[in-house]
């Protein structure tokens, strides 16, 4: 029933409503702009390409491209009669290919609509590579493919010494440090939930009717689990709001950045045999965010992770906020004991930041293992990967998260016995402890 009450309270406040609705379309919100970053303008162009002396033949691409249709005008065109003609107003652009371009390599491109700096990049390579088999063909006896391998300049790949590997470089570990960055803010927020509840009822003596009908421990337990459902309930509230906004972004907004045919683009940047143009077309071609939200993570596996990580450091963490709450004198006391925990939250946090960069450190493998960052670093982990043979690392950590909560709410249900009942008082250290040796 204690728990039922504060879960009631949680649920039906103006608060637990507003970041129900907000913090799921901010996430979204971020999530858009980071599918869009780089690609505004105009995604899909029809091109003409003003050749007098035909000196791409006619042609372009041996294939034919999705996002920009090329047509061929074997003529100059003027400027204002490109802008005011009739048969030109479905063209996009014009691009100028005059008689010096082969010995000066400059293009003009003049386009009605800003494009997409995708758009850019393609139409500059495909221009450009067509420019290089006219070359070829007019003045060497190379075939295009023996002039492509000596063109090919040389692949240099910087690595940093303390992660040859480039696992702090894998946009995966952004998702373990947004899961666990997650699980720091709900234990923040509904943390200090039960700390301004718990003092206002011992502030305004409401603790004293309650403990007419039930022990110290077990309204401190029904607080923690109450709060701590209305936590997850929020939790599922944003899952399913953020999944419908993923699957709606995916169906309808973002269908080009999903075609298989863009996103096999990456298996170019991947073959030995292209040249370093080529590469960073792909490059600019393939969105690695989108690939790597709809693709690369298992969510369900994360999720299940997620939950179990929440609910083991949000009992460790709940512990020092009851606790704390029972021990204030009045409902603004107890700040100079805040701020520590704020604190410890931080650097849990700066912990899962710190695994990312330096993942095979002594220091991460401690955080690994200790309650208060352990739920932020093994969400990392998981995206980084164990070793094989090392997967019992996540069920030792949690073991120890768990045990640890436990040994809190132990030793806070003692401070909250001792605590809750006594008033007008400046929270002390000696308070504290004279409470934990109490009976």
């Amino acid at each position: 029933m204690l728990a039922f009450r504060e879960f009631r309270a949680r649920v039906g406040s103006r608060s637990f409503i507003v970041m129900s609705i907000l913090g799921p379309m901010i996430i979204l919100a971020f999530t858009y702009a980071l599918f869009a970053f780089g690609d505004e303008g105009k995604q899909n162009w029809n091109v003409l390409i003003s050749d007098p002396n035909d000196i791409m033949g006619g042609k372009i691409m041996p294939s034919e491209e999705n996002s920009i249709h090329y047509s061929f005008l074997n003529d100059y065109i003027e400027n204002e009669e490109f802008i005011e003609g009739k048969r030109y107003q479905q063209f996009d652009a014009v691009v100028e290919i005059n008689e010096k371009i082969l010995s000066n390599k400059v293009s003009h491109v003049f386009y009605r609509e800003a494009p997409s700096i995708r758009i850019q990049t393609k139409v500059q390579y495909q221009v450009e590579r067509r420019l290089e088999e006219v070359m070829v063909d007019n003045f060497t006896s190379f075939s295009i493919q023996d002039y492509r391998k000596i063109k090919r300049p040389l692949n240099m790949v910087f690595h940093n010494v303390y992660d040859p590997h480039d696992e702090a470089l894998n946009m995966g570990v952004w998702v373990g440090f947004f899961y666990g960055a997650l699980i720091i803010l709900f234990i923040a927020l509904f943390g200090m939930t039960i700390l301004r509840s718990v003092a206002r009822e011992k502030s305004n003596r409401i603790v004293e009717v309650l403990m007419g009908t039930c022990s110290p421990r077990q309204l401190m337990a029904g607080k923690i689990m109450g709060v701590g459902l209305s936590a997850m309930l929020q939790f599922v509230i944003w899952t399913v709001f953020i999944g419908v906004g993923l699957y709606y972004m995916r169906e309808t907004l973002f269908l080009d950045m999903l075609d298989p045919q863009n996103l096999n683009v990456q298996e170019l940047a991947l073959q030995a045999d292209v040249s370093y143009e080529e590469q960073m077309l792909a490059a600019m071609e393939y969105n690695q965010f989108v690939d790597l939200v709809y693709s690369q993570v298992d969510f369900g596996v994360m999720l299940q992770y997620f939950v179990v990580f929440f609910i083991g450091g949000y009992l460790f963490y709940a512990s020092f906020f009851a606790a704390l709450g029972a021990s204030m004198g009045t409902e603004s006391d107890g700040q100079q004991f805040v701020l520590p925990l704020v604190f410890i939250l931080i650097l849990a946090l700066y912990s899962g930041y710190y695994a990312m960069n330096y993942p095979e450190s002594s220091l991460a493998n401690w955080l690994h293992y200790i309650p208060f960052t352990s739920p932020v670093v093994v969400m990392v982990k998981l995206m980084q990967g164990y070793e094989p043979g090392q997967e019992y690392q996540i069920f030792l950590s949690m073991f120890v998260l768990f045990a640890s909560a436990i040994l809190l709410l132990l030793v806070a249900s003692r401070i909250y016995r001792n605590g809750i009942l006594q008033f007008g008082h400046r929270l002390r250290l000696r308070h504290l402890l004279k409470w934990l040796r109490g009976s």
